[in-house]
């Protein structure tokens, strides 16, 4: 916003009146100079630019003049939303890398489980499975996209689910603890 000061003999704008029922786009501009409407004095005018808001000082020689501007985004914020957006896309095929990786180990231990006849070693491809899942939740977690314990969450429930599965078959026996 730039003041500056005339001679009121040189020159005396038309007051200009803001309504709510105008256009939606004087709206923000009626906000942009509502902080002058505790002044009698200050009337606003239109101008090809924008809005003008004109103040009567106490002296009758001179008038002050506010020139407001429209309001524009400025580049950074739109620098801002950029980033936002490439960050999202980016994180969003993490994500759904993880999602995928740790279905594939959830449905291979169900069929597993439904097995009657499975044998200890059928295990070791779905530890490889369950590997490649620990890796994609590591990365995830390691550039942001996944918050640690979120990831720790997740490796957990897999471990927990292997784990179920090895005893129900009788691969694993829980040592109780005293």
């Amino acid at each position: 916003m730039a003041c500056l000061a005339l001679p009121s003999s040189s020159c005396r704008p038309k007051p200009f009146s803001l309504s709510t029922s105008s256009t939606s786009r004087s709206l923000p501009l009626c906000q942009a100079f509502r902080s002058l409407a505790f002044s009698s004095n200050v009337f606003l005018v239109a101008v090809p630019n924008g809005l003008t808001a004109v103040a009567r000082p106490k002296s009758p020689r001179k008038l002050v003049v506010c020139e407001a501007a429209p309001q524009k985004k400025a580049d950074s914020a739109a620098k801002r939303a950029r980033q936002a957006e490439k960050r999202r896309i980016y994180n969003k095929s993490r994500k759904s890398e993880v999602k995928t990786r740790m279905k594939k180990v959830l449905e291979a231990l169900d069929g597993l489980r439904k097995k009657t006849d499975a044998s200890a070693e059928e295990i070791i491809p779905i530890e490889k499975l369950i590997g490649e899942a620990y890796s994609a939740i590591d990365k995830a977690v390691k550039v942001g996209t996944l918050h640690r314990n979120t990831g720790a969450h997740r490796k957990s429930r897999l471990a927990r689910r292997k784990k179920a599965v090895e005893i129900h078959h009788g691969w694993y026996t829980p040592v109780a603890t005293v």
